[in-house]
């Protein structure tokens, strides 16, 4: 009797260890559901905050009559404070660049639209009103993350009779030439491609690859995800997404076991029929 009242008095270690490893399966079980559940509200947060740049990026065009120009961001002692940046004047070529001569005014007599860096730039929160910005004013993902927007130069498929002088007269970000020749002409450089692989800086290496056209987008937003960092991550598809360029893709999430790396990226646009549907409605073309 004595025995059996000590044995009842306590466990055994081994009981002890058995009961330990259970509460450690069920809190790793939980760590991991509440994990999961977090990187899903960070997915969806994040699409809610493109969609909402997104629409204020349309809502800025009904405005203004044109689409904003990207913000810049070069060091941190060199950016545009989430502004939209200029170049001072006017393309002269497709392959104009004004490095050291951008500002944050608009161009004026006329307004040449010609953006300091149209697809290697940030949404220019401070510009259309997103409030979700970092200290220096450049809005940020659901993980911190800068949020990326690149828009339309070039244009073709211009018809009737009135057209732009070049292929470089920058339609799209400027009032000036959107009321003279919009809905005339197509934009031509932003794609989307399925894959980075076979992609140069300037198509998708075959229609097969392509999601969005050339001649059918005028803006892309994109979040370089949960491992994007300041310049993106290192696998090949997203780091085509960051490479400065008018080539951007888009695909569903992989992990690093995939061909091209891991891919966490988040991207949408905006195309020229919807750009064009939205300003005619309300008034600001034709």
């Amino acid at each position: 009797m004595r025995r059996n009242r000590q044995r009842m008095q306590g466990f055994t270690l081994v009981e002890l260890a058995v009961v330990m490893t259970i509460v450690a399966l069920l809190l790793a079980s939980l760590m991991y559901t509440l994990s999961a559940q977090m990187e899903q509200r960070n997915i969806e947060e994040t699409r809610r905050r493109l969609d909402q740049a997104r629409e204020l990026i349309l809502s800025y065009a009904l405005i203004k009559g044109r689409l904003p120009c990207p913000a810049r961001f070069t060091t941190s002692t060199d950016h545009s404070s989430g502004q939209e940046s200029f170049c001072t004047t006017a393309a002269t070529s497709q392959f104009s660049t004004c490095v050291g001569s951008e500002t944050t005014t608009v161009p004026s007599s006329p307004e040449h639209g010609t953006c300091s860096n149209h697809f290697n730039g940030y949404l220019p929160a401070a510009s259309i009103g997103y409030t979700q910005t970092d200290p220096s004013g450049f809005a940020l993902d659901a993980w911190g993350n800068r949020i990326r927007y690149a828009v339309t130069r070039r244009n073709t498929n211009c018809s009737g009779t009135s057209t732009p002088a070049n292929s470089y007269t920058t339609m799209f970000t400027s009032k000036t030439y959107l009321q003279s020749y919009g809905i005339t002409c197509l934009p031509d450089d932003l794609i989307v491609c399925k894959s980075g692989t076979g992609v140069s800086s300037t198509d998708c290496g075959g229609v097969s690859n392509q999601v969005m056209s050339s001649s059918l987008v005028v803006a892309v937003l994109l979040s370089t995800g949960k491992n994007g960092g300041t310049y993106g991550g290192t696998g090949t598809d997203e780091a085509v997404n960051v490479a400065g360029n008018r080539t951007f893709v888009l695909h569903t999430p992989t992990d690093s076991s995939f061909a091209n790396g891991e891919f966490d990226d988040q991207l949408t646009w905006i195309t020229a029929g919807e750009l064009y549907g939205r300003m005619i409605s309300a008034g600001r073309l034709p």
